[in-house]
């Protein structure tokens, strides 16, 4: 594509990610990264997980010029915050105090997927010659005419970062744990570059998993039998209700993803005395394994860590994967060999004395978020030069 000039530019939004020509979506956002395929948002749609009924109205933006789709991205139109993993329910209190509506807003995101990807899918003329100002003023005036009050771009990547750096940026700083094999060609290579104390509780808790004669089996794609793929979806269910919440998927999403995307999908199932106990579902990208979703029924000592961690270090190297994404939250993977690394998000705050006060807040959050970075690598399991 030549790009002569971005006066025709303009952006859009679809109510549905089946107004977009699969092969525009397609050309823009390629079919290596799971959260990035069509297929992945039609099942979103098509189970009913994001509908305006469930507070996730689809809003997909399209960057045209002179007629043709030269952009996408992932957006919604939001009636609450849940599901986001960035958390704004402060900005939303306050709002609600001073007798003012923060719903709806503007999300362009991944729903319910706290994992750092491309969201502004643009082809590559356009990226070069567009301003981070541009694209701000492009966001705030569709967000202006959509009747919302704000707009929230949630863990873009760097490439798009460098479009969202500019002077009036509301940018917030967080802070997951993340795998990277350094090298390891076996868990034991992994193990090995833990100091000894580390390794020795890691051993342990495998051991104790075993003792309680819990064993696991994987299956992947299309493979993955139906009771299989039932008793999944009754353990990620389990642990919504467990804390009283709603679970953001259904049945029908997961049976959609198996269709789909088999080739992403895989599933480590924990059986004991011969009936399934608990399981993790990872989706794996060109280079990442995404620790996504999880569940049981009952506790088990270390089952969790074991389930969703060890085995998904062992999975992500037989699949030659270099990196797990394992999702939010979490201090507890650090002391596994997770470690910390910054995440990103920006936000466009139409009301400028809440601008202002939102802005202040992120500069003193990121400091403190950038701290708390530094503190957990100077306590990460890993062997010191010379020492076990």
């Amino acid at each position: 594509m030549s790009v002569t000039g971005l006066s025709s530019l303009t952006l859009e939004t679809c109510a549905s990610i089946d107004d977009i020509p699969q092969e525009d979506w397609q050309r823009l956002a390629g079919r290596s990264n799971p959260f990035l395929r069509q297929e992945f948002f039609q099942a979103l749609e098509k189970s009913g997980c994001t509908t305006a009924a469930t507070g996730w109205a689809p809003s997909h933006l399209v960057f045209r010029m002179a007629g043709r789709i030269v952009g996408v991205a992932p957006a919604f139109l939001k009636s609450h915050s849940m599901g986001e993993y960035v958390f704004d329910w402060a900005w939303a209190e306050a709002y609600q105090r001073h007798g003012l509506d923060y719903y709806p807003k503007l999300l362009i995101a991944i729903p319910f997927t706290p994992s750092t990807g491309p969201r502004l899918l643009l082809d590559p003329a356009l990226r070069e010659q567009l301003e981070p100002e541009q694209l701000q003023d492009l966001l705030d005036t569709l967000t202006h005419r959509l009747g919302a009050h704000s707009w929230h771009l949630l863990f873009p990547d760097a490439d798009d970062q460098m479009l969202l750096h500019h002077h009036r940026e509301l940018h917030r700083l967080g802070c997951q744990f993340h795998w990277h094999n350094h090298g390891y060609r076996s868990f034991e290579d992994f193990l090995a570059a833990l100091n000894s104390r580390k390794r020795k509780s890691i051993r342990k808790e495998r051991r104790l998993v075993a003792e309680q004669g819990i064993s696991f089996a994987r299956f992947h794609g299309r493979d993955i039998p139906d009771h299989v793929l039932d008793a999944f979806h009754v353990f990620y269910q389990a642990t919504y209700l467990k804390r009283g919440q709603r679970p953001y998927l259904n049945q029908r999403f997961f049976g959609l993803l198996r269709t789909h995307l088999p080739e992403h999908l895989h599933l480590v199932m924990a059986a004991r005395e011969g009936e399934m106990i608990a399981g993790a579902l990872f989706l794996a990208g060109e280079d990442t394994l995404y620790g996504r979703y999880w569940g049981c029924l009952d506790e088990y000592n270390h089952l969790h860590f074991e389930t969703c961690y060890y085995q998904g270090i062992e999975l992500a190297m037989d699949l030659g994967l270099q990196h797990i994404d394992a999702g939010a939250q979490g201090e507890h993977k650090l002391v596994r060999g997770f470690e910390p690394v910054l995440t990103h998000s920006w936000h466009g705050i139409l009301h400028p004395g809440f601008r202002e006060a939102i802005e202040n807040f992120t500069l003193e959050e990121a400091d403190h978020v950038l701290g708390y970075l530094n503190d957990a690598k100077s306590v990460l399991p890993f062997r010191q030069q010379g020492k076990d």
